[in-house]
């Protein structure tokens, strides 16, 4: 149960939050053409809860394999270079992440300095811009275990055909 928790974890997020931005913006078309009134966090909340989502959905991709890649390239390489070549890729997408996880946190720290609160909900942006170095750090920890695996596979001993 925990494993799968733990293997599933940014999914899980993705989903629970996706839910909550569903109903919170139903609540406020419902609002708005039933009660004649809006609901001025609504769409604050959605616009964060999307963000939220892109980053930690991010992370869900590296996962499940779900990036670009040109494929049509690297499939006319010999296998050992595949596997090379996908531990290599796997490296330079961590090493990106590590850039804009720092970025992201010295955002944060600014926002922290600065006090700025959001218009309608009144919460702490940095709060908002956590999304940032937060997604990239489970970024980071897909890679690593992307990493590990391709550099198992790279250094298991090649099958026989036959």
């Amino acid at each position: 149960m925990i494993k799968k928790l733990a293997d599933n974890f940014e999914g899980y997020c993705c989903a629970v939050m996706l839910a909550v931005m569903s109903v919170v913006v139903f609540l406020q078309v419902v609002f708005r053409f039933f009660i004649k009134a809006s609901l001025p966090w609504s769409e604050e909340l959605s616009r964060y809860l999307l963000v939220y989502i892109t980053y930690f959905g991010c992370a869900y991709g590296i996962k499940t394999g779900a990036h670009l890649g040109v494929e049509a390239f690297v499939l006319i390489l010999p296998k050992k270079v595949q596997k090379l070549l996908n531990i290599i890729v796997q490296l330079g997408g961590m090493m990106v992440c590590l850039l804009i996880m720092k970025l992201g946190a010295d955002i944060v720290a600014t926002q922290m300095q600065s006090g700025q609160l959001s218009p309608a909900m009144r919460l702490p942006m940095w709060a908002m811009y956590c999304a940032i170095p937060i997604g990239m750090a489970f970024c980071v920890i897909r890679y690593v275990i992307e990493t590990v695996h391709a550099v198992k596979a790279f250094t298991a001993p090649e099958k026989k055909e036959g």
